[in-house]
């Protein structure tokens, strides 16, 4: 069975596409097509129903899709396994990570990787910590860079690297930026814009009024922090922002006693050989969290 027909499968299975699945592998759609069917016709079994535009796994087709990925990952790990012996650092690293920490911390240590190691080929992509999270689980992609889940169990490990204080803020007219000492339950009788529900960020703030029985007004709600800061800026609600982004277009809150952090780190899956350059790239992050104490 040619891995290639697999690969091909699995994409159709991601996105609901052939098209898509042809952008995905950089092909063109009849020659998806002509994988699927080949492996059609080594199962004997139909995979997909093609309904209208509506493409659906069969029965068979469901059972196959977590084998396929197995074989697959099982494939790619061998390969990473037997390529470290060598001891070389080359060939394409997976790295997925947020946008805010590729625009404000990754930029030195790439800098400094892709020097070092001209010989790797960097697949970036930007993405929710928590999309990221779950391709690492699910070992499409080797590392990634993200706002640390409260919680996290293996089989994903997490190395910090970054504490990254929060600060709440408003625009520099805003009522509540006239008050030299606040309290939380003054915040929130204000409306808010917080990052989104899903967001391992919302969970760090949200407990925090959990844990003083109070609950905000949230008026809107974007994952995006540059977002967040520009809807600040115009006076439509308070939110936080990390330390990293104040500048004079926002107003930081006082509230003695109240104090907020995330964690910034790293995380990969622990079956998964890591890769040479995986490895040198950790190696990297690392120093960069015993410089940033």
């Amino acid at each position: 069975m040619d891995t290639a027909n697999l690969d091909a499968f699995l994409a159709v299975a991601d996105t609901g596409s052939f098209s898509r699945a042809a952008e995905r592998l950089h092909l063109t759609q009849p020659a998806i097509s002509k994988r699927i069917a080949t492996l059609e016709q080594q199962l004997d079994a139909r995979l997909f129903d093609r309904i209208g535009k509506r493409v659906d796994l069969t029965e068979a087709g469901r059972a196959l899709r977590p084998r396929a990925e197995l074989i697959i990952n099982t494939l790619k790990d061998t390969a990473r396994a037997l390529g470290n012996l060598s001891a070389t650092v080359q060939g394409r690293l997976q790295l997925g990570t947020s946008h805010h920490i590729g625009l404000h911390r990754l930029p030195p240590v790439l800098r400094r990787f892709t020097k070092a190691y001209p010989g790797v080929s960097l697949d970036i992509q930007f993405l929710d910590s928590e999309v990221a999270y779950e391709k690492v689980l699910q070992g499409e992609i080797e590392l990634a860079v993200i706002t640390l889940a409260p919680q996290i169990a293996p089989p994903v490990v997490a190395t910090r690297i970054w504490r990254d204080p929060l600060e709440f803020v408003v625009a520099p007219d805003h009522p509540l930026g006239q008050t030299r000492e606040l309290e939380l339950r003054q915040l929130a009788q204000y409306p808010a814009v917080f990052p989104g529900s899903n967001t391992f960020t919302h969970q760090v703030v949200g407990r925090l009024f959990e844990q003083h029985n109070l609950q905000p007004r949230i008026g809107m709600s974007t994952n995006y922090m540059e977002t967040i800061k520009m809807l600040v800026s115009i006076g439509l609600a308070w939110s936080v922002l990390p330390r990293s982004m104040l500048d004079s277009q926002v107003r930081v809150l006082q509230l003695p006693g109240v104090q907020l952090e995330r964690q910034l780190g790293c995380i990969h899956h622990s079956g998964r050989t890591l890769s040479n350059a995986g490895q040198a790239l950790m190696s990297l992050l690392q120093e960069s969290a015993m410089q940033s104490g």
